[in-house]
This record gives structure tokens, C-alpha cells and sequence, in this order.
């Protein structure tokens, strides 16, 4: 599940590229996925893994329950009174939200969905830490299907990039490759690949 460069993910066709446009990339990652047949789409799978497609192993719960505990303690979590203005969500065109199978502003656990397109989905947060944006988009190739799973941050104060600097190590070497393991598992399981 490497970690995978800013030139190969922009080479790909996405919405986000322009959609956020001046907003830091901060890393991007991907799976490849077995093709058991052609013409799965990333709104396909999402409907019928339900709530299931990030499945934290047990390690990664115990240390989001940390993260969201430090994170009551330090009052960073309330969702900031952002304005329209303040939110991805002011980025989207009358296209996008027409082409959008999910209402802009749709809760989805601690995100909110900016737009889900057949193969792509956006998902923002915004707390004192950070103004984040999460991207999986799904695409398929000759052999196999390949998921991305982008993250961009937005600073909101001094502290977002000591904060970043902080995860860092356990975004990267536990919570994103046991995420991608479960959208593997959770796509063998939902079209019957092994």
C-alpha cells in the first residue's frame, strides 16, 4: 500500500485537481484492487459497503479514541462555526452539486461530504487542528482497479502544522495502510475477489 507521488495523482483525470486548487496536498496513497468484472464505480462500492469501506483495525481505534480524547481535553474537535465561505463546499460549481450523487454538507462520520462523483468522493473536516479534505477515487485500469486516497491540508492557525507534524508518523505507518487493508478486504468481500 505505497505511499505514491504528487505527479502520478495528478496525472490522473479528477475533479480535485482544480476543485482544489492553492489548497496543500499532503500525501497520497493507493491500493491496487482485483477486477472481477468491468464498469465498477467508486459510488457502486461505497453503496454497498454501507458504512464498512474504512474499517480501523483495533490499533487504529485505540488511537483515534486517543486523539479524539487529547482532543476534548484541549476543546480542538467542536466543528468551527465555519462560513459557507469558509467550507470546500463554497468551491462547487452548479455542475458539480448537479453531478454530485450526495448532498454537499451530507455528515459522514467525523466529515462531511463535499461531493461524490461516480468514481470520486470528497470529504472535508474542520476543527481547530485543521481544515482537511480526504479524496478516494477509484479508477479502472487494463488489469485491476486502482483507489486513491488523498489528503489535503489546509492550515487554520500556527498550531495545524505542529499538529500535522505530530500524527504524521501514525497517519503514515498506521492509520492510512490498516484503512487501505480494510477498503481491500471490504472490496473482496462486497464483489467476491480474494
Amino acid at each position: 500500500m505505497p505511499q505514491i507521488s504528487t505527479e502520478e495523482f495528478e496525472r490522473l483525470p479528477l475533479r480535485v485537481h482544480a476543485f482544489l486548487a492553492g489548497v496543500p496536498l499532503h500525501d497520497v496513497w493507493s491500493i491496487d484492487l482485483p477486477r472481477p468484472r468491468s464498469g465498477i464505480t467508486l459510488d457502486e462500492l461505497l453503496r454497498r459497503a454501507g458504512a464498512g469501506l474504512f474499517s480501523p483495525s483495533p490499533v487504529v481505534r485505540a488511537l483515534l479514541n486517543m486523539r479524539f480524547f487529547v482532543g476534548r481535553l484541549f476543546g480542538w474537535d467542536g466543528e468551527q462555526s465555519a462560513t459557507p465561505r469558509e467550507s470546500f463546499t463554497s468551491r462547487l460549481t452548479s455542475a458539480d452539486r448537479s453531478k454530485s450523487l450526495v448532498p454537499a454538507g451530507t455528515r459522514e462520520g467525523h466529515f462531511r461530504v463535499v461531493y461524490r462523483f461516480e468514481n470520486e468522493q470528497l470529504l472535508e473536516l474542520l476543527n481547530r487542528t485543521a481544515h482537511a479534505a480526504a479524496l478516494g477515487a477509484l479508477v479502472e485500469t487494463a488489469n485491476d482497479y486502482r483507489f486513491y486516497f488523498a489528503v489535503y491540508v489546509n492550515s487554520v492557525g500556527r498550531f495545524t502544522p505542529v499538529y500535522m507534524a505530530l500524527i504524521d508518523p501514525f497517519r503514515k505507518l498506521v492509520v492510512y495502510p490498516s484503512l487501505l487493508r480494510s477498503v481491500r478486504a471490504t472490496w473482496n468481500q462486497t464483489f467476491g475477489t480474494a
